[in-house]
């Protein structure tokens, strides 16, 4: 029988808004004695659950909820939820990153996280000596570190710099050289947030059958974030949806997803202001994309072969004067591109970007098979090479396409991630 890697048990995380810090040496003493005999804090509030839709009423906030679940040795498990379901969080705890306020966590073996962009790395250090310092931390030789060097740098694909300081990285060779770092220094667990969205398609691919890998082949547990609701299908068997700090689903990973979409989460809006899994020059920046029917209404999910808008809101440093190309790329969960609009390639010039606006993308109709779509959205000023990127998203958003009477027939297209055209058969 296989046995549990992580434990968790009644696990929560309270959070003080707007203040460092405030207590009394009474009040630490107090604190420090509740931890040692594992009695109950009697300086904890009562907080509130952490809905970023309503404003708080309270200066405590409880990121994470009476959390308990386990985690078996060569398991592929996803967590999915909204912005501020407590997942990083969750992770930040299971990495060891920060301690919960009550609960038990339960960990056997060595444990490699990829977080946020810049964590993790020494800023100062090259890409050679990060490698041996995480090599280090996670308690290998360095003869061991120097037995799989090469092969971290031939999955980054950064050879040519790794011996400049990582404060010298892109966003996208940073997470390239962390999870080439994490995935081959033989962790027995590894964390992956939403931070691999950074990378491009191929480098995701890349990544995903790297997890496979690490579960199936090697035997280790592989913990994965993602927005992208095809990818976690297609690399995780099972599935847990934190929703306000709490579990409100755990099981097999379709029933996780279906669960997801079912109950509202999959967001009609998609704030995408505060997202960090992004490249590109920061002068312009996608703040929110929206899908809506042609009359005007707000919508998560549309049927295949029917109309529809979608409206990206952005934001810009500067006025931006020259060739500035947009596009929007459907993608199944291997990255694998379904369909993509380029305004160049589709005759529509952008010249003028003023600071605030919202970029509209009108689809007559929507040719794609019932399926969960990853959603690119990309901005590029006078070409688009790296150093052109304004701004790029690779997983904006996830988009629910539905069975739809394409050929209007009476009869529904079967499911699928391929492509749907016009045609007709005649004798």
């Amino acid at each position: 029988m296989t046995e549990s890697v992580i434990q968790v048990e009644n696990l929560s995380k309270l959070y003080r808004l707007g203040i460092i810090s405030s207590k009394t040496i009474v009040q630490d003493f107090s604190r420090l004695w509740s931890k040692i005999f594992r009695t109950e804090n009697p300086d904890f509030k009562i907080g509130e659950l952490n809905d970023r839709n309503i404003k708080s009423s309270g200066e405590y906030i409880w990121a994470l909820k009476d959390v308990s679940f386990t985690v078996k040795e060569g398991e592929l498990l996803a967590i999915i939820g909204k912005n501020g379901a407590g997942k990083s969080t969750l992770l930040k705890i299971l990495s060891r990153v920060t301690t919960p306020s009550t609960g038990i966590v339960k960990i056997k073996g060595k444990v490699a996280s990829l977080l946020e962009v810049g964590t993790g790395f020494h800023q100062e250090l090259t890409g050679r000596e990060n490698i041996y310092l995480n090599g280090s931390i996670l308690g290998l030789t360095k003869k061991e570190i120097t037995s799989r060097f090469e092969e971290i740098v031939e999955f980054s694909g950064i050879g040519r710099y790794i011996d400049t300081p990582v404060k010298r990285y892109s966003s996208g060779m940073y997470v390239r050289l962390a999870f080439g770092v994490a995935a081959h220094l033989d962790p027995d667990i590894l964390i992956v947030d939403e931070v691999l969205a950074v990378g491009d398609a191929e480098f995701q691919k890349k990544c995903i059958g790297k997890m496979q890998d690490v579960a199936h082949k090697e035997g280790r547990t592989v913990i994965f974030v993602s927005h992208n609701m095809s990818a976690v299908k297609n690399l995780c068997k099972r599935g847990m949806i934190l929703e306000y700090g709490k579990i409100s689903f755990i099981g097999d990973v379709d029933s996780a997803v279906s669960a997801y979409l079912a109950t509202g989460n999959f967001d009609e809006k998609i704030n995408l202001k505060d997202r960090t899994d992004r490249t590109g020059n920061s002068k312009f920046r996608f703040t929110e994309i929206v899908y809506r029917d042609l009359k005007g209404n707000a919508m998560s999910q549309i049927i295949s072969g029917e109309s529809l808008l979608i409206e990206m809101k952005y934001e810009s440093e500067i006025c931006l004067k020259g060739n500035i190309i947009i596009s929007v790329t459907f993608m199944d969960g291997f990255g694998n591109i379904k369909a993509s609009f380029v305004t160049d390639e589709m005759g529509v010039k952008f010249d003028n970007v003023e600071n605030k606006g919202t970029i509209f993308l009108k689809i007559p109709r929507l040719l794609l098979r019932a399926e969960n779509y990853s959603i690119k959205l990309f901005a590029s000023i006078n070409g688009t090479g790296y150093e052109n990127i304004l701004d790029s998203i690779e997983c904006a958003s996830t988009i629910q396409v539905l069975p739809g009477d394409f050929w209007k027939s009476g009869k529904q297209n079967r499911a699928g991630s391929y492509g749907l055209m016009d045609g007709q058969f005649y004798s």
